[in-house]
Order: C-alpha cells, then structure tokens, then sequence
C-alpha cells in the first residue's frame, strides 16, 4: 500500500517530522512518501493561501495516481484542493478535517477545535458546516500562533493545553481535535495532561486520523463517488 502525503507549501521544513511520526501509527505494509509544492506559500492561513495552493496540490495529487500511489493525503486542516482533487483521480484522497471531524464525531458528542489563528475558525466552521456536523461542535478556539510557529514545542502546547483546559471547562467539549496538522506528535502528551488534571478527554491528531481513513479506504476498496465528483467536462483552460 503507497500512500503519497502532499505536504500543500513550498518548504520541506516539516517532512521530515511528516515520516517520523506517521511511522508510529501506519501499518507495517504501508509506504508512505512526502512531497511539497513547486508554487505557492510557506504557510496555509488563509483562504487566500488555500485557493492559491490548491492548483499545485491538484497537480501533485493526479501525478500521484500516475506514480502508482494507492491514496494521497492533502496534509492541511483546511482541506484545501481535496474536492477538486477528487474530481481528476479514481484514487481515494482526504484532507486533515473531514478525517478528525468524523472521528470526533464517533467518540464523543460534543466536541472542541483548538486551531492556529482567529482567521482560521471562520474556515473551520465553513468546512463543519459543509460537511453536516456542526450542531457537534462546542467551540473552535486558537492559539494565536502561525503555523511556522508550531516548531516551538513547549511553548505551543502550553498555549495548546491552556485553550483544552477552558474549552472543556467552559465550553462542554468532550474531545479535543488539534486544528492544524501541523500539530504533529502532540496529541497523546496533551492527552495524559488532560487525564491528569482529571478532565479525560480523548485528542484526534488529524495526521493520525487521516491516515487511518485512508487505510480503511484503500483496504474497503473504496473511493470517492463518481456520481459526487464528476470528471470536468473538457474544453480549453488557461492558467
């Protein structure tokens, strides 16, 4: 099983942090490879930053099915390109979202999104919305920390564990799902922190969540509808 991660920025500053930790949770027969984009920006924080990334991500995803790649994980919680992507390829390809949001949405029901900056949460509730699930959301808090930021380990999930703490105090969060995937490796220490300040709550870690979708896909033999996402129909585009 060949799973291509499209990591949707023009910095190879994360992949290497990509592989060691998805290492932990694939399964023994999945290979995974990590690709970054030729255009586009060194962060997603916007919806501008997600519409310009997005052709590049679409490219890397239909030459991923070319390369013999079983399924392609687009490596953002904001999703972007997925749904374009799905049009073009047969292969099963998923974002960082719908992954955790449907997985929160199956262990508790309620639940809280702790993202990266204030710009993001009017996204984060258009991508809930979209989806149906909404009405399951208590909270989308943040951090007010940039992506590049999330380097930082210590002082991030501090910020992390300081937003957990009032969503699910204040807010009735039930689970936790770390909004931004860049939020790598920080699910299961901010998992015991919760349990030991006696509020347990179960953290998704998007990355894990969306391999472990993709897998169940490409082991069902299942992909995107056809009938949901048509080819394009064919005429001249200029870029």
């Amino acid at each position: 099983m060949k799973i291509q991660i499209v990591v949707p920025i023009i910095s190879d500053i994360f992949n290497e942090e990509v592989l060691t930790e998805t290492s932990q949770f694939k399964a023994p027969d999945m290979e995974i490879d990590v690709v970054n984009l030729d255009k586009g920006h060194v962060s997603i924080e916007s919806r501008y930053d997600d519409t310009l990334a997005a052709y590049n991500i679409i490219d890397k995803v239909v030459q991923a099915e070319k390369d013999g790649f079983d399924g392609v994980f687009i490596d953002c919680f904001g999703d972007p390109g997925v749904e374009a992507s799905r049009e073009l390829v047969r292969i099963p390809v998923v974002g960082g979202f719908q992954p955790a949001a449907l997985t929160a949405s199956l262990i508790a029901s309620k639940w809280s999104v702790v993202s990266v900056l204030p710009n993001v949460i009017p996204m984060i509730s258009d991508l809930a919305r979209k989806l149906g699930i909404e009405s399951n959301i208590a909270s989308i808090r943040h951090i007010n920390t940039n992506v590049l930021e999330l380097q930082d380990r210590n002082i991030v999930q501090q910020r992390l564990l300081t937003s957990m703490i009032k969503a699910v105090e204040q807010d009735g969060a039930e689970a936790i799902v770390l909004g931004c995937t860049g939020m790598l490796g920080m699910a299961q220490y901010l998992s015991e922190q919760m349990t030991t300040r006696g509020t347990p709550v179960p953290v998704v870690d998007p990355t894990a969540a969306a391999i472990g979708y993709l897998e169940l896909l490409i082991r069902s033999r299942l992909s995107q509808s056809q009938l949901t996402y048509q080819s394009p129909p064919i005429k001249e585009r200029r870029f």
